[in-house]
């Protein structure tokens, strides 16, 4: 196997690039995925890493080997102890990195179950729509111009391999997007002229949900094109949730209704 004795290597140089730059991952059409769960889950949906940088002290722990038995030798790379710890922003100092390529995004869905962000700009939150969408069955998610680098480093790690269970199309103009949608297209935001309960509504059919900025919600634009606005019931004097939190309560009650 190749080994890497420095951080000053130019294959790791840019890695670091790539985990630190959203302008170089678009240039590269590249991302870095960082530990060994992302790693598995990116191969059990087929991917097929550019090159993966082992710590050379974990290449013989029992996980690290099975998935290093799956990949051909010229695609592992053994680092000395301490040179991935340099680029890598892990808590844990040594961990398994890959270079993958950002899989194409293609058209984007006219039709067909849709997960919609706008401008959500926290990357756990987006992270955690993306592991709840997946758990609900929603293969597909649209992310705004303004969203949080889907592909980032944070997103990934709260993403939880969820990024490889998903049709993934970011960067979208959603108003334009929304237009030529064939389907209901549903925002969790509150309107005095359309407000529907979420447990009230027929969730049966295929259909399109929008969430919003962390602090303004769905821009006006945008909501303009919605089929309706969507409530949330809640209890006592809360009055709103976290954004990954709403996401979640309704694809859940979707999936519930076609149970």
């Amino acid at each position: 196997m190749k080994q890497i004795t420095s951080a000053r290597n130019e294959q790791l140089k840019h890695a670091a690039k790539l985990l630190a730059h959203g302008k170089t991952r678009r240039e590269h059409g590249q991302t870095v995925i960082e530990g060994v769960h992302l790693l598995q889950v990116y191969l059990q949906a087929g991917g097929e890493p550019l090159q993966v940088y082992v710590p050379e002290n974990k290449r013989h722990l029992s996980e690290v080997a099975a998935l290093l038995a799956q990949l051909p030798e010229n695609r592992i790379t053994l680092a000395s102890a301490g040179v991935l710890s340099k680029i890598s922003g892990l808590a844990e100092a040594e961990e398994v990195l890959a270079l993958i390529e950002i899989p194409a995004s293609g058209a984007l869905p006219q039709q067909g179950d849709c997960v919609v962000l706008d401008r959500v700009q926290d990357p756990g939150n987006v992270g955690t729509i993306m592991r709840s969408a997946a758990a609900a069955g929603v293969k597909q998610l649209v992310l705004g111009k303004d969203c949080a680098d889907v592909w980032s480093p944070k997103v990934l790690r709260a993403g939880m391999g969820a990024h490889f269970l998903l049709n993934v199309f970011d960067r979208a103009d959603l108003a334009q997007w929304c237009a030529g949608y064939a389907g209901n297209v549903w925002a969790t935001a509150l309107s005095e002229t359309n407000e529907r309960n979420l447990y009230g509504m027929d969730l049966t059919l295929p259909a399109a949900w929008v969430f919003g900025n962390e602090g303004s919600g769905v821009n006006a634009e945008l909501l303009a094109r919605v089929t309706g606005c969507v409530k949330i019931p809640m209890a006592g004097q809360t009055e709103s949730l976290n954004v990954a939190m709403a996401a979640t309560v309704c694809l859940f009650e979707q999936m519930r209704q076609r149970l």
